[in-house]
């Protein structure tokens, strides 16, 4: 489907998608095919054992910690 506006999650301008749960206007990255969710209302419906973390999860700048 195309759309136009920025993405709703990281503000990009490559908007290709609508959420169908919650509405936003996200971009290929920011959406679950397998669901047609954006990923934070997929990350709602899977629970939070059902979903394993990536590398897109940690926060920018940052790969590891060390103590």
């Amino acid at each position: 489907m195309s759309v136009t506006g920025l993405c709703e999650v990281c503000q990009q301008p490559d908007v290709d998608h609508t959420c169908d749960r919650c509405g936003r206007l996200v971009c290929d990255r920011h959406f679950d095919d397998e669901v047609g969710f954006c990923v934070e209302c997929s990350a709602d419906v899977a629970g939070p054992g059902d979903r394993q973390p990536t590398p897109d999860d940690a926060p920018d700048g940052v790969d590891t910690y060390r103590f």
